[in-house]
């Protein structure tokens, strides 16, 4: 989740798509919150690994314009 200005749906699939190179687009589904100040992404992968979604976590959390990863 992150702001809806800051081009949150690119970043997110820009990680994702790093760390499962064969998930497609038409995973990805984006929610506006209520007010429209947010958006939430939410992209279905198939995991191979404990470590590959650990590094994925850890990627999108430090990423300053997510403000949560789930």
């Amino acid at each position: 989740m992150g702001r809806a200005d800051a081009n949150i749906e690119q970043t997110v699939w820009r990680i994702v798509s790093r760390h499962a190179p064969n998930t497609d687009t038409k995973d990805v589904q984006v929610r506006p919150s209520r007010n429209g100040r947010f958006l939430s992404v939410t992209v279905t992968i198939i995991a191979e690994s404990r470590t590959q979604l650990d590094e994925m976590y850890a990627e999108l959390q430090s990423h300053q314009a997510i403000l949560a990863a789930l």
